[in-house]
């Protein structure tokens, strides 16, 4: 009976000695928290977070370093700090990465806009360049085609010998035959809506005196009335002139060839051109 009651009482012994040691451990935790802390605010550092970093616990207790018989709460208020610093620093982590994010997108962003913008402006630099040459070429072509008014109009009372058609008369007779018109249509028919055209009509008759000169200008005035009434050709455009039985060269080249008189009755119609046809011509593609 005295050893079953001695076995008790070392075993309750055993078993109080654990709660009174871990009880301890937590007042000697506490007791030293107010000195400890503001010695330990000196030394300790900051973390990530901005808040002191956790210090290991120093004290011992009754155990030593390591206590075999330690309860569920007190490895819980134990390991708590260290599970709430762990959560902060995954909240930092988050709002850091979340940070990056928003700046790495931003800057995708404003780089996108940047291409953008220089790429509007290569294709305004390109639209102007085009715009450009097609000015100069417009002012090259203007140039040219003033130089061309300017010589134009500096020749436009300089006419040129076109053709020239001799229409034969019998004496006393003014009226034309029908080769006589075949001459005339075949002459003034390419004449239809030209410029820069005038025609010589000059009458020749034999004879002498006013008589022949009436007779000149009677056939010229008939050759003159065909071109304007079956042709259409303007008569300011018409220069109309009886000659009589004026000496004629007979080789106008030649300065020293003998004249001769006219035998019957002629009629000497003459084309003459200067450079307005010409300019005409090379403005009509330059307006399409």
């Amino acid at each position: 009976m005295k050893n079953r009651v001695i076995l008790a009482l070392l075993l309750s012994t055993v078993l109080a000695l654990p709660v009174l040691a871990q009880d301890t451990n937590s007042n000697s935790q506490a007791q030293p928290a107010a000195t400890s802390t503001s010695a330990d605010q000196s030394t300790t550092t900051t973390g990530a977070s901005g808040k002191p970093a956790l210090q290991p616990d120093t004290h011992e207790g009754f155990w030593g370093k390591i206590n075999p018989f330690a309860r569920k709460k007190y490895v819980q208020r134990q390991t708590a700090p260290i599970r709430d610093r762990v959560n902060e620093l995954d909240e930092l982590t988050a709002s850091n990465t979340k940070q990056i994010k928003d700046v790495d997108s931003r800057a995708t962003e404003g780089i996108r806009l940047a291409s953008a913008k220089a790429n509007e402006a290569d294709q305004h630099a390109i639209d102007a360049g085009n715009k450009a040459m097609a000015a100069n070429q417009t002012a090259t072509q203007a140039n040219t085609r003033l130089t061309t008014v300017e010589q134009v109009v500096g020749n436009i009372d300089q006419y040129k010998a076109s053709t020239q058609t001799e229409i034969r008369f019998r004496p006393g007779q003014s009226i034309l035959s029908k080769n006589a018109k075949a001459a005339l249509d075949e002459m003034a028919t390419p004449l239809k809506d030209q410029r820069g055209y005038i025609i010589e009509v000059q009458g020749f008759s034999s004879g002498r005196g006013q008589t022949a000169i009436a007779t000149s200008q009677k056939m010229a005035d008939s050759v003159v009335r065909y071109l304007v009434l079956n042709h259409e050709i303007p008569v300011y455009r018409i220069f109309v002139v009886g000659m009589g039985n004026a000496p004629v060269p007979t080789d106008a080249s030649a300065q020293d060839a003998k004249a001769k008189h006219v035998s019957g009755g002629r009629v000497e119609i003459s084309l003459l051109k200067n450079d307005v046809e010409q300019l005409s011509a090379n403005a009509a593609p330059a307006t399409k």
